[in-house]
């Protein structure tokens, strides 16, 4: 990919603004709490109260841990997962990845959509299908026209957006003690509910798309700087960065997570609301209980990481399927220059639209997206692990022993919650 070395008003930016100083990780880490995850925690904890926080804790590690490897891999080799995998894999087991990756990434993205139309209707009061145009337009907007560079900084502010899960608890009651004995003391009943519960959550949490985005965001931002492997007295300090960025990131996710599955869980578990139909729902339904104010911290906060969730998973799939068929790609160069680039991105959220005139719950498509997520999650853990733990695609720089077991026991993991739906499907 062409690299562009940054302009004057770039450099100043990121000498005094402070966002513009953090890295992909915060924004990757906020794309994992896009309107699919958002609707996934709230049914985890509508559901199952307080036996599902430990989920977060055992993720936490893990995901920090698997989205250490893939920005460390784009920043080591200046080349995205897809072309990665396309060195050193056969090209049908690259061919089966990106295609998985591109089905999860439209159903994700279509439910997404939709969930934000759902949620400014409540707000707003305007029609769900009128918004959900609106916010398609604008997404596609802000990723073709906007250079990255510009752009990038709009997204890091819709970080923001997290914030509103966590100031729902200051306006619901907490009994403190037993959720933390519930994070550390896990209670719930294994049966096949539970494992699709789990596969769900850790889906949403550790999704495929987002091993592609770190990567070539990576990728991305090192603009006119060579990759590690053409200049190894540059590592110490930006593997440091990746390490910071990544797992600050991360927390900032995990800690968001937690937050929307133990309100629900005080709130609408509490009231006996163990079913959330639709985004309107899961938002309305805390009205009585909680109050207008978070009714609307709730619909407000889908929005929010919306305006992320769905950038990033559009732009996935364009940085996945055009590394593997050799294609011009880039947020940074003109959509005159990487037709075939913009032309996924486009065609991946127009798709959105359909969702709007099918009769499917947007919420469940949320939750079974995830379930899709998690799936899918498996077989590309195993192909970044191995590709990070590979001299000959590293160098010196492959990932540390304690790092790639955390990625072996994600995919582990994930492989079982996976098996256990399955069976109970079966």
């Amino acid at each position: 990919m062409k690299r562009r070395a940054p302009s004057i008003w770039l450099t100043r930016l990121r000498s005094h603004h402070p966002l513009a100083r953090l890295g992909p990780g915060l924004i990757t880490g906020v794309a994992d709490d896009d309107p699919s995850g958002i609707a996934t925690y709230a049914q985890a904890g509508a559901a199952y109260g307080f036996g599902m926080l430990w989920t977060m804790v055992v993720a936490y590690p893990l995901m920090s841990a698997v989205q250490s490897m893939a920005a460390r891999l784009g920043r080591v080799t200046g080349k995205g997962l897809a072309a990665n995998i396309k060195a050193v894999f056969p090209a049908w087991i690259l061919k089966a990845l990106v295609a998985l990756l591109l089905l999860a990434n439209v159903l994700n993205i279509a439910a997404d959509i939709a969930a934000m139309g759902e949620a400014a209707e409540l707000v707003s009061g305007v029609s769900r299908q009128l918004m959900t145009i609106l916010f398609v337009v604008a997404t596609l907007g802000l990723q073709i026209f906007v250079p990255y560079h510009r752009y990038v900084v709009f997204l890091k502010w819709f970080t923001a957006a997290l914030l509103s899960y966590a100031a729902l608890l200051f306006v619901v009651h907490v009994p403190w003690t037993t959720a933390l004995l519930a994070t550390v003391v896990p209670r719930f009943r294994p049966d096949w509910s539970a494992a699709t519960m789990i596969i769900a959550v850790f889906g949403t949490t550790i999704s495929p798309y987002l091993f592609f985005w770190q990567a070539s965001e990576e990728v991305e931002d090192m603009r006119c700087a060579a990759p590690l492997l053409e200049n190894e007295a540059a590592a110490p300090a930006e593997l440091r960065r990746i390490g910071w960025d990544t797992w600050t990131g991360m927390l900032y996710s995990d800690l968001s997570s937690y937050f929307i599955i133990l309100a629900t869980a005080v709130t609408l578990h509490a009231a006996g609301i163990t079913q959330i139909d639709t985004a309107a729902q899961a938002a309305s339904s805390l009205e009585p209980l909680a109050g207008r104010f978070a009714s609307l911290l709730f619909a407000t906060g889908i929005l929010g990481v919306g305006m992320i969730g769905v950038p990033v998973l559009a732009g996935s799939a364009g940085y996945a399927l055009c590394e593997a068929m050799g294609w011009r790609w880039g947020l940074e160069r003109k959509a005159s220059d990487a037709r075939a680039f913009y032309g996924v991105i486009t065609v991946s959220v127009l798709l959105a639209l359909v969702i709007q005139y099918l009769p499917v719950s947007p919420m469940r498509a949320l939750f079974w997206s995830a379930v899709v997520n998690g799936i899918v999650a498996v077989p590309l853990l195993i192909v970044l692990v191995i590709l990070v733990s590979k001299a000959s695609v590293m160098g010196p720089f492959t990932a540390s022993r304690p790092i790639r077991w955390l990625g072996w026991a994600a995919a582990a993991l994930m492989a079982a919650a996976a098996a256990g739906t399955f069976a109970g499907i079966a």
